[in-house]
């Protein structure tokens, strides 16, 4: 697994490294600072996995996000940042981050959101499920209160909810229920409809803070 470190920290970027090529399926290919050296190692090299810090000089990696999802769809982002706050959670997953992981977490769970990222799983840490599971138990945004909307979605729309939320594609979903891609799209639209949904984050945080699904994605 190809990894790009992208960090305005030199030392922190270090002290990544030498944890991630303890590993025997990870190579570590490059590094940079800011957003234009992400772009610019991403195009000189072969990358699976990029982790992305969001404090990134001049250009954020919020604003970074799209550029980099557009010019190289097929490779990963893991943010690692210092946000814990869910709306810097919120703007990651809408421009397009494959998971989010705080710095404070632990070497094990780092592992673990780098391989769930690269199997194509959307990964949320431990922290971040948590705070976003008490904002809906606490009733803090009455408009994403959960518990009443659940029952208004059926059984086949809740099997396409759970695979969203662990950040499966339309064509997936298709294959694994045994339904046309235009058939999973339609129900992918009615739950949102219904729960007042309006991207996959928002699906994935509705899905762990209604136990569809754990912290790391597993339902």
């Amino acid at each position: 697994m190809r990894l790009l470190l992208v960090d305005d920290h030199a030392i922190l970027r270090l002290g990544i490294r030498a944890v991630l090529e303890l590993e025997a399926d990870f190579d570590v290919v490059g590094e940079a600072g800011d957003a234009n050296e992400a772009l610019q190692q991403l195009a000189q090299r072969e990358v699976d996995v990029v982790l992305l810090d969001l404090a990134l000089p001049g250009r954020t990696g919020v604003e970074l996000l799209p550029d980099l999802r557009q010019r190289f769809p097929s490779v990963r982002v893991l943010v690692l940042t210092a946000h814990a706050d869910e709306e810097y959670v919120r703007a990651s997953f809408s421009a397009g981050a494959n998971g989010y992981m705080l710095k404070n977490a632990d070497r094990d769970e780092l592992l673990q959101g780098i391989r769930a990222v690269h199997r194509g799983e959307r990964f949320l840490c431990a922290e971040v499920s948590a705070q976003i599971v008490r904002g809906y138990l606490n009733g803090q945004d009455e408009k994403r209160t959960p518990t009443p909307r659940v029952e208004l979605i059926t059984r086949r729309e809740r099997d396409v909810l759970t695979r969203v939320a662990c950040g499966k594609q339309n064509k997936t979903i298709a294959h694994e229920l045994g339904l046309s891609v235009k058939t999973v799209r339609k129900h992918r639209q009615n739950l949102m409809r219904k729960l007042s949904l309006h991207n996959s984050a928002a699906i994935t945080a509705f899905a762990i803070g209604n136990g569809f699904i754990s912290p790391n994605g597993a339902n």
